[in-house]
């Protein structure tokens, strides 16, 4: 996975369930990031990347370990709490590039009825980052945003429901060229 923050993941996944064990925020994070780089040598780097990235928490103060009984927990400080409002949500946004890199993302989810809510709170957030729907469930956007539709999917807890994808090309696409100002 290119350019993924993942101390900002670590934080933002913190903040959303709270105090989180050390042996349950690893393995968690890590089976998200899973699906993204199924290959082996890369699920290697990414288990590196997110202790690396935890231990860089702990070195700026953002996360604090908090021991009870024989487990290990990690909880926000302040700081930690501080520098989460800076990825809420509503702030996120996608830097246009200079130049179309001439990809599609795609967002296709199927999120149960049971989760309606959180399937139109997606919906929204995903309208208001200026993705095009194609259909109820599959949206479109010519820019660069795995790691804000990560945060989004680990946010909302529905990560095994929702697919991101690149695509060179979508049938008929001229309209979304147009949409988009690409033309």
């Amino acid at each position: 996975m290119r350019n993924i923050n993942y101390q900002k993941i670590i934080l933002n996944t913190i903040a959303t369930v709270g105090l989180v064990g050390m042996a349950v925020v690893a393995p968690n994070a890590l089976q998200i990031l899973k699906q993204f780089s199924p290959k082996k040598k890369t699920w290697t780097n990414e288990k590196y990347y997110m202790n690396r990235s935890i231990d860089k928490l702990l070195e700026k103060g953002f996360v604090r370990k908090v021991k009870k009984g024989s487990s290990i927990f990690i909880e926000l400080t302040k700081e930690g709490k501080e520098q989460v409002s800076k990825y809420k949500l509503g702030d996120l946004k996608i830097e246009k590039p200079k130049k179309w890199d001439k990809k599609w993302r795609v967002v296709i989810f199927d999120i149960s009825e049971s989760k309606k809510g959180l399937r139109d709170l997606l919906r929204f957030n995903l309208e208001r980052l200026g993705f095009i729907k194609l259909q109820n469930s599959v949206w479109v956007f010519p820019y660069e945003c795995e790691e804000l539709v990560f945060l989004l999917k680990t946010n909302f807890f529905v990560d095994s429901d929702v697919l991101y994808m690149e695509v060179n090309r979508i049938e008929n696409e001229k309209w979304l060229k147009e949409l988009f100002g690409l033309l």
